[in-house]
């Protein structure tokens, strides 16, 4: 049970449409929302909601003081009176170069080639649902500017109809053409400037279809390719689900398990007659022909080799909330692989299609995953492996969600992947811009005709309603502002808050560098907490310093 967050926060003057999750996110998150739960709010005014409203007139006090249950919430920050570690460049511990501006969340994952990062996120992968592709420029526009990495998800040339994937025997499942899948590194890559990366994931039908292939032919060492071992949101292969018949057809023919199946004809006289109204398209169960651990670590094993072989400098994995043998593969495997990054998505995370039942119930909890990783990996590191880098999911949204996940995992978590909460700022750009512009909101799907009310009090053009505006223009130009979507603006805007409360975090546990954070910084808010993840209780972190300052 988690107590942190209600539908309204009075403090921050937010309120969330639906139930508050874990994260603080509604449960269901709709991209025509009008507001405004904090992380919508965020993609407008940034850094400014750190704070409590009106200033002045009020006093505010937290309410997060009785922790209930095991979640990340039930972490809390340490914060230290003295000392300054891991300062950048040539500053100094004088208090004029201590300052919260002047800690570095800049970091890098990976072995041989290192992958420069501009702060310590990245997005979850967003592959063939149609939300993907409608925000795809915000998102990837967003994320290079910012210069984070940004996952493209699985099944996106496989639900492309405009894909050409080669038929004949010699060539079978070879592609010939990808535009959709083009047009997102392309996307990316416009405005990446060295900070980032943009990584292109892999499932069983995208191998079949020669993804891989594909993409080193035509990009070579500009993409990082991931194996995808499953996620928290489901134990099963992606899903989407489709209203037409005819595409329900395509899907079928280039290899989908389609539910219900739309070839036969009892099925189609039900969608004729309204009784069906839907298709979902399903991805397959990967390491079904396999019945052992080394089986699979032979499988893997080949498969990166594979990978290498083709011309691939990066490779990651990403794998679910399985139980703790599979997360030991995951960790074991990558490490023997010498992988770039590891991402351990838990349950508690989120979808754009997942049952709904199974997502409440199957796996394990993302605390509860993330810190058997961080045992994991101690456990190889004793044996003097170097341990694969790391990157945990699983239901962040806010700056001291990122900031625990990185000190529960130190020091092998190097970034915290973000999912839906990144997608928010997608939608709110998309809607803003398409009421400000009627003739491009077809273009950039927006939903609304209209500012609602809830903008409104932020401003009436672009250049009022999000903060970040003229720090992005300082970057791209004024020129290039015009090309920059709304989305993106929202997405960069939303990153600078989580930025600044990231940097006001470390300050005050004197951690002025990403390397610096370690479990140090953390405790636990109940016994509970302490027993499942490792980091003590609160009254007993430092308790026997303390008394030896007493007795002295």
């Amino acid at each position: 049970m988690d107590m942190r967050f209600s539908k309204a926060n009075d403090v921050l003057g937010t309120s969330n449409r639906g139930n508050a999750a874990e994260s603080s996110l509604c449960t269901l998150c709709r991209a025509d929302c009008k507001g405004k739960c904090e992380t919508w709010l965020s993609s407008m005014v940034g850094r400014k909601l750190l704070y409590p409203r009106s200033f002045g007139l009020v006093t505010a006090g937290g309410n997060n003081t009785t922790h209930v249950g095991v979640s990340y919430n039930s972490l809390r920050i340490q914060g230290y009176a003295y000392g300054a570690h891991g300062l950048p460049g040539n500053l100094t511990t004088d208090p004029d170069d201590s300052i919260f501006p002047n800690v570095s969340l800049e970091t890098e994952f990976g072995k041989t080639k290192k992958t420069k990062v501009r702060m310590p996120i990245m997005t979850g992968a967003m592959g063939s649902t149609f939300i993907a592709e409608k925000y795809w420029d915000g998102f990837a526009i967003g994320g290079a500017l910012i210069g984070i990495p940004v996952v493209i998800g699985e099944n996106v040339v496989g639900v492309d109809r405009n894909s050409q994937i080669n038929s004949g025997t010699e060539k079978k499942g070879k592609i010939k053409s990808a535009p959709e899948l083009d047009r997102r590194i392309d996307t990316y890559l416009r405005y990446y400037d060295g900070y980032g990366a943009i990584i292109v994931q892999l499932n069983v039908e995208d191998t079949r279809n020669g993804v891989a292939e594909y993409v080193v032919d035509k990009y070579g060492d500009k993409c990082i390719i991931e194996l995808k071992w499953g996620q928290g949101a489901k134990n099963i292969g992606g899903e989407i689900q489709v209203k037409s018949l005819d595409y329900a057809l395509f899907l079928k023919e280039r290899g989908y398990v389609v539910d219900p199946d739309p070839s036969l004809a009892e099925v189609q006289k039900g969608f004729e007659q309204g009784a069906i109204k839907s298709f979902a398209r399903h991805s397959r169960l990967g390491s079904t022909d396999l019945d052992s651990v080394d089986k699979v670590q032979e499988d893997f094993m080949n498969s990166v080799e594979y990978l290498r072989n083709l011309g691939f400098e990066r490779i990651t994995l990403k794998t679910g909330s399985y139980g703790m043998e599979e997360l030991a593969m995951a960790i074991k495997f990558s490490t023997d692989a010498n992988l770039d990054l590891l991402t351990i998505d838990g349950s508690g995370g989120g979808t754009g299609m997942s049952p709904w039942n199974m997502m409440q119930s199957w796996g394990v909890p993302s605390i509860n995953l993330h810190a058997k990783a961080h045992e994991y990996a101690n456990l190889l590191s004793a044996k003097g492996k170097s341990v694969v880098d790391m990157s945990f999911a699983g239901g962040f949204a806010l700056e001291d969600h990122i900031f625990k996940a990185l000190a529960l995992g130190a020091p092998y978590t190097k970034l915290i992947c973000m999912g839906r909460a990144v997608m928010i700022p997608g939608f709110l750009g998309a809607n803003i811009e398409g009421a400000l512009n009627p003739e491009r909101r077809a273009a950039v799907s927006g939903n609304w005709n209209e500012l609602p009310r809830t903008v409104l009090q932020e401003g009436k053009t672009v250049d009022e309603i999000f903060a970040g505006y003229h720090d992005l223009e300082k970057i791209v130009g004024k020129d290039e502002m015009k090309n920059i979507p709304y989305s993106a603006i929202a997405f960069f805007t939303l990153a600078d808050k989580l930025g600044c409360g990231l940097q006001q975090l470390m300050a005050g546990a004197r951690k002025f560098s990403m390397n610096q954070i370690t479990r140090q910084e953390i405790f636990s808010g109940n016994r509970e907490t302490a027993r499942e993840t490792g980091v003590p209780h609160c009254s007993d972190v430092n308790d026997e310093s303390a008394k030896k300052i007493l007795n002295s």
